[in-house]
């Protein structure tokens, strides 16, 4: 099985959209809480919600990684993941079989696809901050809270997030959040 996640209600066929890797592709993973996060971008809701008027794409948050071969988030500012998914509905779309593109995308468990899929069915997510808990709970997934981090980690966060700032020039929107979510930038 595989499986996408998306906010969008009704979709029939998944189609391929210009990507991170520059190209149109469709991205799957074949273990559905990897798809959880999906379900919201801290950026794009953050924005909304304190009014910033952006228009073309949102720039994509994603504090994850893998260890152990599970799904690793990271809260990277207190309460982050609470703020980010905590009310946000969404569908999680499956289908048995994709036609895989051979694209090293090196994230565990995924998969692309350049072609048109068809659904072959789809979960409401009433909230995503629950579905994420409640895949915790079940060891499918891993949660590393802000308020754990070492003196180390809370540096290297630091240091990438003024990086990141840095270089965002371009992307005034996702500026608007670094900004405003870490207090050390200026």
């Amino acid at each position: 099985m595989y499986y996408h996640a998306s906010s969008t209600p009704g979709i029939k066929t998944l189609e391929p959209r210009i990507s991170n890797h520059g190209i149109p592709l469709i991205y799957f993973s074949k273990k559905r809480e990897n798809v959880l996060p999906y379900l919201s971008n801290a950026v794009e809701k953050y924005c909304r919600a304190t009014g910033f008027v952006h228009s073309g794409k949102w720039t994509k948050w994603g504090s994850y990684g893998f260890q152990n071969g599970l799904l690793q988030l990271d809260e990277y500012y207190p309460n982050a993941l609470e703020e980010t998914y905590r009310g946000v509905s969404g569908y999680i779309y499956h289908t048995h079989s994709v036609q895989e593109t051979e694209q090293d995308i090196q994230i565990p468990d995924a998969a692309v696809s350049a072609a048109p899929v068809p659904v072959d069915g789809v979960e409401f997510i009433p909230d995503a901050y629950e579905a994420i808990l409640d895949a915790e709970r079940g060891g499918l997934l891993l949660i590393r809270r802000y308020e754990t981090f070492s003196e180390e980690m809370l540096g290297w966060i630091r240091k990438t997030m003024r990086e990141q700032y840095d270089s965002a020039e371009e992307q005034p929107e996702y500026r608007h959040f670094l900004k405003n979510k870490f207090d050390f930038i200026h």
